[in-house]
């Protein structure tokens, strides 16, 4: 039997139920954030609620969670399922607001944690790297100024509808999207970086992407390690000429991109199709935090 977090409280998932008035429902006003643990602890849980938190205030919905609190409940939910270490979702419902816009803050959101034991993550994966398909789907506008991790997926689920009919997905690729004005955004579940001229290069935040929080803590590793940092608008003529390239998500952490396959199937070879110096750099800065995580 599966045990989910409820408000604080261990549930089965048979009883978690959500009330058909729930605006999270009704209109999909859900935020989640996903993290995995490290020595059992969820890493950079701080950053994730701050984010969640600023979301919850943009939309009205009333939450503060201490992260000592939910670490433990998150422990307590891991146990529960027999995990040490785990791949954690978090996700806030706003709550039930009648039939109708709301017309005042949620009040009583509720607050789920699912977990499940992290998915297989070969040690070949960070040395050969995998594909990065372009995508016809374009990347929607956020739903603010900056776009909040929300449970509205739908754009996300038709680029990977897209992705499976490629030949790139059986080697498993991960899909780019672009937005209306044609510029690199990000992956289905990931942010997107290259090396280009020595320099590192991610797409800036106004041309529609999730600010990952891993995405960030890469940002700060490159900076303490004295590389160029650029958040710039670029197409997908620019990532064909980056000696690197790689994605960054919360439970695979930065995996190299060694080959990028175009809309018409067109594969090309980024670097020697092996991960590059920088992000092997990157990747070990990352793993020794990671290594002794214990905040």
């Amino acid at each position: 039997m599966t045990i989910i977090g409820w408000n604080g409280k261990l549930r089965s998932a048979e009883e978690a139920v959500i009330p058909v008035w729930d605006h999270g429902f009704l209109y999909g006003m859900t935020l989640f954030e996903t993290m995995r643990t490290y020595n059992g602890r969820p890493y950079l849980l701080e950053h994730h609620l701050d984010r969640l938190h600023d979301a919850c205030d943009d939309l009205g919905i009333i939450l503060r969670v201490q992260s000592d609190e939910m670490f433990i409940h998150i422990r307590d939910v891991m146990h529960a399922n027999g995990l040490n270490e785990a791949y954690i979702r978090l996700t806030v419902s706003a709550g039930e607001q009648g039939f109708g816009l709301p017309t005042d803050n949620y009040a009583h959101p509720i607050v789920m944690v699912l977990t499940k034991p992290l998915p297989p993550l070969p040690e070949e994966l960070y040395k050969t790297g995998r594909p990065l398909q372009l995508l016809t789907t374009k990347r929607n506008s956020p739903e603010s100024i900056i776009r909040y991790k929300s449970g509205h997926y739908m754009n996300n689920i038709l680029a990977k509808r897209e992705l499976m009919t490629y030949p790139s997905a059986k080697l498993g690729a991960e899909g780019l999207m672009l937005n209306e004005h044609g510029y690199v955004t990000e992956g289905i579940v990931s942010n997107v970086f290259a090396i280009v001229d020595n320099t590192l290069i991610t797409p800036a935040i106004d041309t529609g992407i999730l600010p990952g929080i891993t995405r960030a803590r890469v940002i700060e590793l490159a900076c303490a390690q004295g590389l160029t940092i650029k958040e710039d608008r670029f197409g997908w003529e620019m990532l064909l000429q980056a000696a690197e390239v790689f994605v960054t998500t919360s439970v695979q952490e930065i995996v190299p991109v060694t080959t990028l396959w175009s809309d018409a199937n067109t594969e090309i070879k980024i670097g020697a199709g092996q991960i590059g110096a920088i992000t092997q750099q990157l990747l070990a800065a990352y793993r020794r935090e990671t290594a002794c995580w214990l905040d």
